[in-house]
């Protein structure tokens, strides 16, 4: 590939992620001001300042808008699955110590706009049809994690077990965490709570 195609496609990515978090602010400010029900795709559209069409080339509805950060940390899961690094590990303790700096590194990019993070918890315990979403969108953060330690040469069984208590882990911190800011420590404590338990 050419400096040029390169610098090209890079300049069309960029692009591509500026419009969408025009959109995901967009919609971020409408649902907190007049709430989930009442903001159409067309709102979110005209105060990102664009048509509903170009809506429709990032998101398929407006509940997509909602989880879009969560295919993000889905994004950020497959490229840590790259890390070559990274051995197989032979037990679940060691799975999940290798998931541990990675559902971490999730957590501060949850909340690394604390009020966005904030906003989105509120709209998730307001609607029980987000709440469902929300639910298979975690699973397939857990079915990530496991792809992870599965590319890295650990057993399915394991991997699979290792995924959901991870998951839990990160569950358990969210529960516990009174502030966006300590969800981090608070699933780091857990992590290591669970990794007692084998000792």
């Amino acid at each position: 590939m050419s400096d040029l195609t390169a610098t090209s496609s890079s300049l069309v990515e960029r692009k591509r992620q500026q419009m969408q978090q025009r959109l995901l602010e967009a919609a971020d400010e409408l649902f907190s001001a007049k709430g989930f029900d009442n903001v159409s795709v067309t709102d979110i559209a005209a105060r990102a300042d664009v048509g509903r069409t170009t809506f429709f080339r990032y998101f398929g509805d407006k509940q997509e808008v909602v989880f879009a950060k969560q295919q993000q940390m889905l994004d950020a899961i497959a490229r840590a699955g790259q890390d070559a690094s990274v051995g197989s590990a032979a037990t679940p303790a060691e799975a999940l110590e290798q998931l541990r700096p990675i559902v971490l590194g999730l957590c501060e990019q949850a909340t690394a706009d604390p009020v966005s993070y904030s906003r989105h918890l509120l709209l998730l315990e307001e609607h029980v049809d987000l709440r469902g979403r929300d639910a298979l969108k975690v699973q397939e953060i857990a079915s990530a994690l496991g792809k992870v330690l599965i590319a890295r040469g650990t057993a399915e069984g394991i991997a699979t077990f290792s995924s959901h208590m991870a998951l839990a882990c990160y569950r358990t911190g969210k529960d516990r965490s009174l502030i966006p800011s300590s969800l981090r420590e608070e699933t780091n404590a857990a992590f290591s709570e669970a990794l007692a338990l084998g000792r």
